[in-house]
C-alpha cells in the first residue's frame, strides 16, 4: 500500500471513530501515531512522539490561551457578566424585543471579556433564559437567540479561536484579534436589527411592555456594572493596538485585572476563585491535548502526500478567490456539525491554508473569513456545540425542536454577514493595518 492511499484510509477512519463517539483528541493520536509507525518507521515515530509534546507547547505564544481561559471564568464567577446584563436591561429591557437585544448586547460584552463560545452559551441561557420565559418571551427565539448570541466569542477578542488559527498558521495574533472588532460587533448589530424586524413582524414573540420601565437615576447608577467589561476592554485591545504589551502580556494583564475586579466586589468569600481555576486548568488542558494529538495526525497526513493533494485538488477547482472560499465556507458549515472548533482547525488548517496562500488571499481576512464560518457552525445541527451548551444549561425549559426552530433567522443573517465580509475585506483589515507595532 502507497502512502498516499494509506493516508487517505487513516482519514476516513478518524471520521469514523469520530461518528462512534470516540474522543477528537484520542482518535487523532491513536491514528496518527499507528500512521508514522506503518508509513514511516518506528525509528522516525518514536523520535517524533518523543519531541513533539514539549517543542509544540513550549511555543510561547500558547501563553495567552489559558490567559484569556482564566480571564473568561474569573468574569463570570465573579458576577461581572450578571452586572452588566442588568445593566443592559435596564436601559433597553423595557422595550418590545428588549430582553431579546439585551443578551445581544450583553453576550457581545461579555464576549469582550471571555473568548469562550460555550461559556457565553451556557451563562446566558442560566441568566437570562427564565427571565425571558417568565415575562412571555417566544421559547423558540429566546433559545435561539442566546445560542446564536454566544457565538460572538469567536470573533470579538480576547478568542481562544483566534489564537488557536493564528498559532497554527504562524500569523500575528495581535492583528487577528484586532481584525476581529469590526465583524464581531457588526454582527451584534445586525441580529439587533433582525430582532427589531421580527417583533413586528410577528409580535406574539415580544410582549408589548415586558418590564418596567426604569428611572434615569437607577439607569446612570446601573452603569456602576458596566464600567468594569470597558476597563478589560481598554486593557486587552488597547494594550495590544497601542503596542504597550504583545498578546500574551495583554492576557496576563486582562486576568489580573479581572481577578482584582473581582476581589474587589467579592473578596474571598465562597469558593468562586478556586472553582474559576479548577474550570480553567480543565478547559485549557482538553484544548492543549486536542492540539498536540491533531499534530501528531497532521504531520502522519502531510507526510503521506495527503495534504499536498488536496492543496492541488481544491486549487484545480475553484477558479478564483471567490469560488475557493465559497468551497471552503461549505466545507466547514458541514464539518462543524461534527466537529468542536479546536479540532476543526486543527484538522483541517494543515490542507486548507497552503490553498488559501496559493491563490493569494490575506492570511488575516481568510482568519476572520474562517471564524464567522466556525460560528455559523456551532450553531448548525446536528452536533454544533452551542446548542447543545445552551440545552445543558436550560434543562427542562428547553427542547432541541425549539431550539433549532429559533435559529434559523440568526442562521440566515449570519450567512448575510459572511457575504458582507467576503464582500468588503476592509471591515477586517482596517484596524490591524493601523496597529502600532511593539
Amino acid at each position: 500500500m502507497g502512502s498516499y492511499q494509506l493516508g487517505i484510509y487513516f482519514a476516513l477512519a478518524l471520521f469514523l471513530l469520530l461518528g462512534l463517539g470516540v474522543p477528537v483528541a484520542i482518535a487523532m493520536g491513536v491514528l496518527g501515531a499507528a500512521g508514522l509507525f506503518i508509513g514511516v518507521g518506528p525509528a522516525f515515530a518514536l523520535s517524533f512522539l518523543e519531541s513533539l509534546p514539549y517543542h509544540f507547547i513550549a511555543n510561547y505564544g500558547w501563553a495567552v490561551l489559558p490567559l484569556f481561559v482564566l480571564m473568561g471564568t474569573l468574569a463570570a464567577a465573579s458576577g461581572i457578566t450578571e452586572r452588566m446584563f442588568r445593566a443592559i436591561n435596564l436601559w433597553i429591557g423595557n422595550l418590545r424585543g428588549g430582553l431579546y437585544l439585551t443578551v445581544i448586547f450583553g453576550s457581545a460584552g461579555f464576549a469582550a471579556a471571555s473568548g469562550s463560545t460555550t461559556v457565553n452559551a451556557i451563562v446566558f441561557t442560566r441568566m437570562a433564559l427564565p427571565e425571558m420565559l417568565k415575562h412571555g418571551y417566544s421559547r423558540s427565539i429566546s433559545l435561539g437567540c442566546i445560542a446564536a448570541s454566544g457565538t460572538f466569542a469567536a470573533m470579538i477578542p480576547p478568542s481562544i479561536t483566534m489564537v488557536i488559527f493564528a498559532i497554527l498558521t504562524e500569523q500575528s495574533i495581535g492583528k487577528l484579534l484586532l481584525a476581529g472588532i469590526i465583524p464581531g460587533f457588526l454582527s451584534a448589530f445586525l441580529y439587533a436589527i433582525l430582532i427589531m424586524v421580527l417583533v413586528r413582524v410577528k409580535p406574539s414573540i415580544s410582549p408589548k411592555a415586558s418590564l418596567k420601565k426604569a428611572s434615569l437615576k437607577e439607569r446612570i447608577a446601573s452603569l456602576n456594572g458596566v464600567w468594569e467589561v470597558v476597563v478589560l476592554i481598554i486593557i486587552v485591545l488597547g494594550g495590544i493596538y497601542a503596542g504597550v504589551f504583545p498578546p500574551s502580556g495583554a492576557g496576563a494583564a486582562g486576568a489580573f485585572g479581572t481577578l482584582l475586579l473581582g476581589l474587589a466586589r467579592k473578596g474571598l468569600r465562597g469558593n468562586w476563585l478556586m472553582e474559576s481555576i479548577r474550570s480553567s486548568v480543565s478547559t485549557a488542558s482538553v484544548i492543549f491535548l486536542i492540539l498536540m494529538c491533531g499534530m501528531i495526525f497532521s504531520r502522519f497526513m502531510i507526510l503521506t502526500g495527503v495534504v499536498e493533494a488536496f492543496v492541488h485538488l481544491i486549487c484545480s477547482i475553484a477558479t478564483t478567490t471567490l469560488s475557493l472560499i465559497i468551497i471552503l465556507s461549505l466545507m466547514y458549515i458541514f464539518l462543524g456539525c461534527i466537529l468542536d472548533t479546536t479540532s476543526l482547525m486543527v484538522i483541517t488548517l494543515p490542507f486548507v491554508f497552503p490553498a488559501v496562500l496559493n491563490a493569494g488571499i490575506d492570511p488575516i481576512y481568510f482568519g476572520i473569513i474562517l471564524i464567522k464560518i466556525i460560528e455559523i457552525s456551532v450553531i448548525t445541527p446536528p452536533v454544533g456545540i452551542n446548542l447543545f451548551a445552551v440545552m445543558s444549561g436550560a434543562g427542562k425549559d428547553a427542547n432541541f425542536k425549539d431550539l433549532v426552530t429559533g435559529i434559523v433567522p440568526f442562521f440566515f443573517v449570519d450567512i448575510f454577514t459572511l457575504a458582507i465580509l467576503i464582500y468588503f475585506p476592509s471591515l477586517s483589515l482596517w484596524i490591524p493595518e493601523r496597529m502600532i507595532q511593539g
